[in-house]
């Protein structure tokens, strides 16, 4: 299938934006007066986003009848989880410089490092399952792995929340739509349980 036919491979290619954009920044200097702060930012923020498009999917389905837009979920949670990954270098390596006691002593004492870090080691098994092969091999309980995915979200909305120390418009704005997203599913779970 020609590339323009392709919506999968022009997903992708959107997914790649927030590289290709702070490749560019990086490139003309436009990363500001704090470039290793603005990588890790702008990284934690590409991975919530990630994260909440993924858990729009399903809502998407349900109130629009297109069945075809879940074939593109997957794609979108393993772009959420690598740019999780990339945030969580650019911590370990740009902003620690590998110094594995101050990393330790940092998830103890600042709630937001601990709840980012749990957060991406609750992404990791989605991440490790997401083939079809683990998928087969999981059955039943492939999904129950995958629900993970909502206390991630939780804790990574906790962890922006906390990093965030002064204006809470942009944290309260993804926590809204997290609380939207996962009010959605309550709702519905009640409605068919009610039904049955």
């Amino acid at each position: 299938m020609a590339l323009y036919r392709n919506p999968k491979a022009w997903l992708f290619l959107l997914c790649l934006y927030p590289l290709v954009r702070l490749a560019a920044l990086a490139w003309t200097g436009g990363l500001g007066a704090n470039p290793i702060e603005f990588i890790t930012r702008s990284l934690g923020t590409w991975t919530l986003t990630g994260l909440l498009i993924t858990l729009a999917v399903t809502p998407v389905r349900r109130l629009s009848g297109y069945g075809g837009v879940l074939r593109y979920r997957r794609m979108l949670g393993l772009f959420a989880f690598v740019y999780g990954m990339l945030h969580l270098l650019s911590y370990l390596w740009l902003d620690q410089f590998f110094d594995w006691p101050g990393i330790f002593k940092d998830i103890l004492k600042r709630p937001f490092i601990t709840f980012g870090m749990a957060a991406f080691i609750l992404l990791v098994p989605l991440a490790l399952t997401s083939p079809h092969a683990a998928m087969r091999r999981l059955g039943r309980n492939w999904q129950r792995v995958h629900w993970l995915i909502y206390p991630a979200a939780i804790g990574a909305v906790l962890h922006y929340g906390w990093l965030v120390k002064k204006d809470l418009t942009q944290p309260l704005i993804y926590a809204g739509i997290l609380a939207l997203l996962l009010g959605t599913r309550i709702f519905w779970r009640y409605k068919k349980t009610k039904a049955g």
